[in-house]
């Protein structure tokens, strides 16, 4: 076994990373006050081909250093847009036939575990504040919650982890799905 290169990875470039077929998901960041955040989303949502960014409330937008930072030009590849309100997004998204799912923790949050999206829809994740997670204004008007299990005295993940931890999930379960 050998490490491999990086010239060996066979990357995309930013023009074929555009005109790649993408999975059909968007990512909702609402009022996310960490830069480093930001970026980390922008390059997992990189990794996993996500359709899109949506930006919203008090979450900083590229160009920023500290966006970059993290997100390694990430920024370039990944289609975002901007929102002044979360709510804005939503309602957006649904017009356009997405199932907004917040992942937060409510008392009909769906486990993580069981959670199995029609691998035909498109789907939007929203992920909220890292002290206030997602507020209960978009909590009522999402197609439902999904929520990471978790064991210990915390309850809560960073939310750069929690967004891998569930693209991870979903790209598993749509390239495993029985056709």
């Amino acid at each position: 076994m050998k490490k491999l290169k990086t010239w060996e990875l066979e990357r995309k470039s930013v023009e074929q990373f555009k005109n790649a077929s993408k999975q059909p998901i968007v990512i909702v960041l609402d009022n996310i006050r960490s830069l480093n955040n930001i970026g980390s989303v922008f390059r997992t949502a990189d990794a996993f081909l996500v359709k899109s960014i949506f930006l919203t409330g008090f979450t900083a937008i590229p160009p920023h250093k500290d966006i970059h930072k993290t997100a390694l030009g990430a920024t370039e590849s990944v289609e975002w847009k901007y929102f002044k309100k979360g709510t804005e997004a939503v309602k957006e998204l649904k017009n356009e036939n997405y199932k907004v799912y917040s992942v937060e923790q409510t008392d009909k949050s769906i486990p993580l575990s069981g959670f199995y999206p029609d691998g035909e829809s498109s789907i939007a994740l929203v992920f909220g504040n890292e002290v206030k997670g997602v507020s209960q204004e978009i909590i009522e008007i999402s197609s439902g919650c999904i929520e990471i299990p978790q064991f210990g005295t915390k309850h809560s993940f960073n939310i750069a982890v929690s967004a891998g931890i569930v693209l991870w999930d979903l790209y598993t379960k749509r390239k495993t799905a029985p056709l």
